[in-house]
This record gives C-alpha cells, structure tokens and sequence, in this order.
C-alpha cells in the first residue's frame, strides 16, 4: 500500500472534473455506505485510519490551484491535518437502514471544504440488532471506482481480530508549496509535458507518414473516423430525452437494491452476454416500467456508461475512465433481445476513438476560462438522463476494527444526471447503490419498484439454459 504512486499535478481529466464544480449540479462526490454487523471499535478504527493516512499521500494533501492558472491544480500537504474532523461518530435516530441513507444523502448533497483533504468517514452505531453503518465520502477527483476500493482496503482485516497497520510514520514527508512554488512547478510541468508531446508528435508523424505512403486509403478513412467520434463525444446535449426526468436540482434521494451475483451471472451466460450486459439491460427495463407508470413511452434515453482505461500502471490516485454518452433504446421490451442491444451498443462504444483521447480532449477544454469550459462541459453532461456503473468488490467477507461487513452500496454522483445506479458486488451480492435528483425523480419507491421487477425479468432467463 504505501509504495503507491500519486501523482502531485492533476491529469487534465481530473482537473476538469475539479473545475467545472463552479457548477454544482456537476459536482463529483461519491458516498459509500458499510453496513457493519456490529459497531466497530472506535479507538482500534481511528488508529487504524491515522495509520493508512500516513501510508496514503492523497489522505494528508489538500487540491491548490495556481495563481493564473498556470497549470492544472496540484496536491499540497494540508499543513493543518486534523483526523478528527474527518473521522466523527454519532448514534442513528430510530435504528432503522433509512436513517443511514439520510444521512448519506445530506453527505452527497454537502459540498467539500476545498482548503482540507477530500474524504470524511461517519461511523453510524445504534442501528437494530446492535448493528452500525459507516458512510463515507470522497470527492471523484481523489480516485475513480476501481481506485476506491483499493483505497478502502486500508480500513479492512481479512479476520475479525486483524492486526494494526505497519508504517506508523509516514514513508516521507509531504511537501507543501506555496503560492510561487505552484507557479513554479506548474512551469516545470509544463515544459515537461510539452517535450513528452513532441516526442510523441514526432514518433507519430513517422508512423503517419509511413501509413499515409503505404496505405493513404486506410489513413484518410481512420482520420475521419477519429474526427466523427470527437465530434459525438463534444455534442451538447442540452436537453434530456426523459419526459419525465427534466428537472435538475441539488436535492437527493438514496435508495438501495440487492441481486445475488449468481443468479446475475447465470442470465448472462444463458443469453450469451456479459454480466455487465445483463446488469445495464435490467435497469433500462426498470426505466421503460417506471416510465409506463408514468403513462410515458420514450423511444430511448441518453445514458452514461464509465468506460474504465485503468490499466496496471495505474496508481491508486487519478480516474482512469471515460464517461461514454449513448442513447439506449427503451422500446425492446423482451428482456433476451434488450441484453444483445445492450452488448451490441456497449462493443460499439468501447471502439470509438475519441475513448483514447479523453485526456487529450479534457487538457484543450481546461485551456478555457472557467466558465467556459463548465458551460461546456455541462451542455454535454447535464442532457444525459443517467449513469450506469459497475465495480468489482470483494468476493472474501472484510472486517473493520472487529466488525463484519455485510453490505456496500455505492452511490456515484449525477454530475447533471437525474439517476445514478451502481453496482458495487461483496460476497456474492451485487449492491446497487441508487441515487435520484428528488425533484426530477420524486417517487422513489416506485422508481426502485420499477427496478426491482425487471431485475426479476432479467434474472429469470438464467433460471432456463439456452437452447
């Protein structure tokens, strides 16, 4: 854990998903809610935590921006880190799940104290059946969700009596800089940056050259193509394609739904299709019901699908994803032929161009003005009628400072969506984590019946093999 490599300067991507908070319809925080079979021991968890921010740079720094902008934000020390203002303890007020999931809402409706590290852990206790909750909070620009659980492994034991943490002393210390030292850098960065480019400028000027002499047929074709997939990445998509789902506001709503994993694989398998086909075609028939009960019909919707580029290189800290905007049909109503679409749009997807460039397009937005780029950036995220998402948990039962966890359910930003569903698996059960804009979607229980009924669709395929 502590030989991670973070980055001090933001990757376009990040730094523009940092910025284009002037909007706050397009902030980015991310909530993850533990249920704990027991309270964990407070003492045993705070040193537990203390020990992980030691090993875990990004735990202590603070995001500083330089003076004209002169370069992406940066992570400094946060001179003044105070673990207990992140780390707080309070008692549920009637006992039941849904007074944990008020309290993740106000979390994600909360925006973060930019002069602190970006994270808070709230410990819940006095839930039935002496159980308890942790909720935690980190902002997207801090780690994507692949990155997030590793993050969360520093909390965990693999035994109910686990072992401290090593590496009570940090593994070096975190360097602050000030306002000229930002400029500075930023300098420095840039100049690197700017010889990394020619270089690659000029390895791929080679490389163009020579296609466009031995095939100037193929290279024009790639070109344009290239050129056709920024430009449907870069559409504004001002308005959302939901009847029903128009209003954005900062007001949330959480809710939570259970599949087993198993039975999720099993309709995969018996339909030909991956696991995250089957998962994206059950909440596109949730979305079809919940629309009918509406008395509404739409031929499709705009959804966004992160497409993980983590590769293993990649460290702990950064987003290595792309946010892949698509319309998806909300007509197929057998639910066999509605996971082959899914797959079909999903491969389609994946094999556009500008899914490479993603950091490339995100360093030219954040050469504009602020206000600018969030304009932009938000005519194209703020269209979009939700996001789908899936990240691979723990399939071995976790322990927190001696309590078991039971379940973990993610709760992913809207950044100008009117949904969110995520689906996070531990031990064998796919934890959907859903988060509403309570103005555009205002009844939520019907909307996680909706979900609920077509997951049964879904799941009921695996139940007969293929023939």
């Amino acid at each position: 854990m502590s030989n991670e490599r973070f980055d001090l300067h933001m990757s376009d991507s990040d730094a523009l998903m940092w910025n284009i908070e002037k909007d706050p319809l397009l902030r980015s925080t991310i909530v993850t809610v533990l249920l704990l079979d027991r309270a964990p021991d407070w003492d045993a968890l705070v040193k537990r935590v203390d020990a992980g921010t030691k090993t875990i740079a990004r735990m202590r720094q603070r995001v500083a921006t330089p003076m004209l902008r002169v370069g992406p934000p940066m992570w400094t020390a946060d001179t003044h880190f105070d673990l207990a203002f992140h780390m707080t303890r309070l008692r549920s007020s009637d006992g039941t799940i849904d007074s944990v999931l008020d309290i993740a809402r106000n979390s994600a409706m909360a925006g973060f104290d930019r002069a602190r590290p970006l994270w808070q852990y709230t410990v819940v206790e006095g839930l039935d059946d002496d159980r308890a909750a942790m909720v935690l909070k980190v902002h997207h620009s801090l780690t994507d969700g692949i990155g997030g659980m590793k993050l969360l492994m520093m909390l965990f034991d693999l035994e109910r009596d686990g072992q401290p943490l090593s590496g009570q002393e940090p593994d070096a210390e975190l360097t602050s800089f000030g306002a000229l030292d930002l400029i500075t850098e930023s300098i420095k960065h840039r100049r690197r940056r700017a010889v990394g480019i020619a270089r690659r400028s000029f390895g791929s000027a080679g490389s163009i050259s020579r296609s466009v002499l031995s095939k100037p047929k193929d290279t024009a074709v790639d070109a344009g193509r290239a050129i056709g997939s920024i430009a449907r990445f870069l559409e504004p998509a001002t308005n959302p394609k939901s009847p029903i789902m128009g209003s954005r506001t900062l007001a949330r709503s959480l809710g939570t739904l259970e599949v087993p994993m198993d039975d999720l694989k099993r309709a995969a398998k018996a339909t030909g299709a991956s696991l995250n086909d089957a998962y994206v075609a059950a909440v596109l028939g949730g979305l079809m019901k919940y629309h009918h009960f509406h008395g509404e019909s739409p031929e499709s919707l705009r959804m966004v699908m992160p497409i993980s580029i983590r590769d293993e290189s990649a460290g702990l800290g950064g987003n290595h994803f792309t946010p892949a905007r698509f319309l998806v049909p909300m007509t197929i109503e057998d639910p066999t032929q509605r996971i082959a679409e899914v797959g079909r749009l999903s491969r389609w997807i994946r094999d556009e161009p500008a899914i490479a460039l993603t950091d490339a397009l995100a360093g030219v937005l954040n050469q504009l003005p602020t206000t600018l780029s969030t304009a932009i950036f938000g005519a194209m995220l703020k269209g979009a009628d939700f996001v789908t998402s899936n990240v691979p948990g723990a399939p071995i039962p976790l322990y927190a400072a001696g309590a078991e966890l039971q379940r973990m359910y993610a709760f992913g930003p809207l950044s100008g969506a009117a949904a969110n569903l995520t689906l996070l698996s531990h031990c064998g059960t796919a934890c959907i984590g859903v988060n509403v804009d309570a103005v555009a979607v205002p009844d939520i229980e019907t909307f996680l019946k909706a979900q609920r009924e077509s997951f049964a669709e879904v799941l009921a395929l695996g139940e007969t093999p293929l023939t």
